[in-house]
């Protein structure tokens, strides 16, 4: 009787064990993504997770598959992170496919042993440009996780329905994802919008080729419900975050500032001076006549002199923006 109660114990603990290891890979099935689902079909997951991919998965300036240890994506003490739960897998899908395309290769002598690049992939999720799976696919697994108020409007946004892909602009396996720092975030939005390279490179701009201003600090790139997918509601309110001195409210307005800054800016760069679309005063005659100008009363035939046209109405008309002052109804102090 001794020898059977252990026996039984033993047995038991067993059963458990196993009944607790199918309820593990359940649950860890309903926590895959439909996006891993629909493109890998019914497979189980890997024992080891990260352990059984870095036997095969070579490091390399392409491919730097190590750097994602050094990444907030694998940070195990957080619960939100793919590496709190099923590391590899819960983005790229179960890795048994993988092991089986291994085994496969390695006994045809197509491999030698590890992934390189170059070389045919094994079938797993893949992100980038060289991916085998659709855009909406892979922005759909990114966003089973990346779900917050930043990316609430990513639905129907510019980059949405031009199918960028979250991987055109972040590169997950790297310590440093260029696209969040200020330093080189510019040069990954420079690779769609030449235009705007073009403009900062002009003699008046804003200081982003120097890392004090990020495209992100106007921009919403993962959408926004304004114009131009800014990061605040209108222009003028973009603007003012920088720029508070020009808010007002002002005794007497300037109507084009309170409509819109880029009336007479230019946002991402201009060859005259202060971001101006036009030299003074030429950018002002757009909305003031020259009739009726004090400055014409002794011209000949009352046409502006080359030295009117040479200085700004800016010399006396410097409030620009607008004045508190009791005598600033025309903006000259």
């Amino acid at each position: 009787m001794r020898l059977c109660f252990p026996f039984l114990a033993l047995v038991a603990l067993c059963w458990c064990c196993s009944a607790f290891a199918e309820d593990s890979d359940e649950e860890k099935r309903a926590e895959l993504p439909a996006a891993v689902l629909n493109s890998i079909g019914g497979v189980e997951y890997t024992r080891k997770g990260a352990d059984t991919c870095i036997k095969c998965h070579d490091e390399s300036a392409e491919y730097p598959v190590f750097d994602i240890f050094k990444t907030k994506h694998a940070v195990i003490a957080d619960s939100r992170t793919p590496f709190s739960g099923l590391q590899c897998e819960a983005c790229h899908g179960p890795g048994v496919k993988a092991i089986q395309f291994m085994e496969q290769a390695l006994e045809t002598g197509s491999h030698v042993g590890r992934v390189r690049p170059g070389e045919k992939r094994p079938p797993i999720f893949n992100f980038g440009p060289k991916s085998n799976e659709s855009v909406q696919a892979q922005n759909g697994m990114c966003l089973e996780c990346h779900e917050d108020d930043a990316h609430i409007a990513w639905q129907g946004s510019a980059h949405q329905m031009a199918e960028i892909a979250c991987a055109d602009c972040h590169t997950v396996h790297t310590a440093h994802d260029p696209s969040l720092d200020k330093h080189t975030q510019s040069d990954v939005c420079y690779n769609c919008h030449q235009q705007q390279r073009a403009d900062f490179l002009k003699p008046s701009h804003h200081p982003v080729r120097f890392g004090e201003l990020g495209c992100s600090d106007c921009h919403a790139a993962h959408g926004s419900t304004s114009d131009s997918m800014l990061a605040k509601n209108t222009l003028n309110e973009t603007c003012f975050g920088c720029h508070a001195e020009k808010r007002g409210p002002f005794l007497w307005e300037h109507a084009p500032v309170a409509e819109d800054c880029s009336l007479c800016h230019e946002p991402h760069g201009s060859v005259h001076q202060a971001l101006l679309s036009k030299r003074a005063p030429l950018l002002c005659r757009d909305c003031h006549s020259q009739e009726g100008h004090p400055s014409l009363a002794n011209s000949p035939g009352g046409q502006p002199t080359a030295m009117l046209l040479g200085n700004s109405c800016t010399n006396c008309h410097s409030q620009v923006h607008g004045s508190n002052h009791p005598s600033g109804l025309k903006m000259m102090r």
